[in-house]
């Protein structure tokens, strides 16, 4: 059984409930995510997963929201 796994990013540029469902939809395909948090206040994506999730993958996809993840 994959043990749950939980990261949190800090992404820069986001201002509204719309970067944050954008940042959501595209952190949630990929493969072994099963939950993402953002507090657009704080910048702050908290990414669950079923194990480990490649760093690259999560700034990929919040690259494709047109955000940046800064740490």
């Amino acid at each position: 059984m994959a043990t749950t796994t939980t990261t949190v990013y800090t992404v820069q540029g986001m201002s509204c409930g719309h970067c944050a469902a954008s940042v959501t939809e595209e952190v949630n395909q990929i493969p072994g995510v099963t939950d993402v948090r953002v507090e657009v206040a704080t910048g702050q994506v908290t990414v669950t997963s079923n194990g480990p999730v490649d760093d690259a993958l999560v700034r990929e996809a919040v690259d494709e929201a047109g955000y940046k993840v800064t740490s």
